[in-house]
């Protein structure tokens, strides 16, 4: 008998999976893998729990790559269902989890249980890298995971990630890349005293206004052939005075910077640098920058397994995926780096909302296009 994916999906949201939280969603996945022939590791980093899960030894190997973490429910009393009591209302599965993404998962699970009936002997395996780090700080998930396979010389020749790519309609987006993504935190520097005696004192205010406008106005580009412009936002100010006699001694910032092809991590810092040093410089202060790199941009430039899913998305769906780079980043920012790889999965719509929820005929669409996306694989 082939898996549930409306089953499946309901028995992972029940499980309150909140990041770092696993709640018995690597074990469940597992037993239901093994269940199917696939071997299961379940690969410990610190307190999260992932999975590779293999079927078959030969090549090539295509891979699935999700996670069974998803964000706090907030108030639950806003819920029309309890977020982790999965129910259907309306022909639409709601629960936590429904949308981003552990129903996506379910979807693909059931698709490899029904082509192994159909495809007993396939040539090439079929592997599943699941994590529960990807809605933190995903340092403990994919991407050590990836840096074990490439140990193991554990070769993957695509991969397909089950994030929810579509903005309103199943079909409509395939992600071939993402923007890279960088984290400033940027203190200034002054010399605290009264306000009454500003030239005894040197208030780094000044300093980080004159900074934030530079930085805010710079035109980073006009964006490229496959991504829209990098943009820069400023997340936070913030200065520790309590007191409204005195000027304050240091003053902080944080700003992110969503980046395209035409800049690195590097090339960025070097030009912030620039503007922090000239700027400090004149106004006697001294600064402190600390730098978080979540990922670089990359782009899976389209091959004929990109066409193939593709085409297969358009026979089910009716619809022509475009294919995107928009949007924020996710773990095929590590998987990249081993495999080439793309992203299709539900519509995003209500992803970390509220009533997160899936139409069960979304479901059932999904699931029938990682079947046929397996069959044309492995043909």
């Amino acid at each position: 008998m082939p898996i549930s994916e409306l089953k499946l999906a309901k028995e992972l949201i029940r499980r309150p999976s909140v990041t770092p939280k696993d709640a018995g969603t690597i074990n469940l996945l597992a037993k239901k893998l093994r269940s199917l022939g696939f071997k299961c590791q379940i690969i410990n980093f610190k307190n999260i729990k992932n999975l590779y899960a293999k079927l078959g030894k030969s090549k090539p190997n295509f891979c699935y790559a999700g996670h069974t973490d998803v964000v706090p429910p907030g108030n639950i009393n806003e819920w029309s269902v309890n977020p982790f009591k999965p129910t259907v209302k309306n022909n639409k599965l709601i629960g936590r989890g429904a949308n981003d993404m552990k129903a996506s998962i379910a979807c693909f699970v059931a698709a490899v249980s029904k082509f192994k009936i159909k495809n007993k002997k396939f040539k090439g395996s079929i592997s599943l890298l699941i994590t529960g780090d990807e809605e933190g700080l995903a340092i403990n998930g994919t991407k050590k995971v990836v840096k074990y396979l490439k140990r193991k010389k554990e070769k993957i020749n695509f991969c397909l990630v089950g994030e929810p790519t579509n903005p309103n309609r199943l079909g409509e987006m395939i992600k071939i890349g993402r923007r890279g993504s960088i984290t400033g935190r940027l203190t200034i520097i002054g010399t605290q005293g009264h306000v009454a005696y500003p030239h005894r004192a040197n208030n780094p205010s000044n300093a980080m206004v004159k900074i934030l406008k530079k930085i805010k106005e710079m035109k980073l580009d006009k964006g490229t052939k496959n991504f829209q412009p990098s943009n820069l936002e400023i997340t936070k100010i913030n200065i520790d005075n309590y007191a409204d006699n005195v000027i304050p001694g240091s003053a902080k910032a944080v700003f992110n910077i969503r980046f395209n092809d035409k800049h690195s991590s590097s090339s960025l810092k070097r030009k912030l640098n620039t503007v922090f040093r000239s700027i400090t410089t004149k106004a006697k202060c001294k600064f402190n920058i600390k730098y978080e790199i979540s990922g670089e941009s990359f782009l899976t430039k389209p091959n004929k397994t990109t066409y193939m899913i593709q085409n297969t998305i358009k026979k089910i769906t009716k619809i022509k995926p475009k294919l995107s780079t928009a949007g924020g980043t996710s773990d095929a920012r590590f998987i990249r780096k081993i495999a080439p790889c793309l992203e299709f999965g539900l519509v995003g719509k209500t992803m970390h909302k509220v009533n997160e929820s899936v139409p069960i005929s979304d479901l059932k669409k999904l699931s029938n296009i990682y079947l046929r996306i397996l069959e044309n694989y492995f043909k």
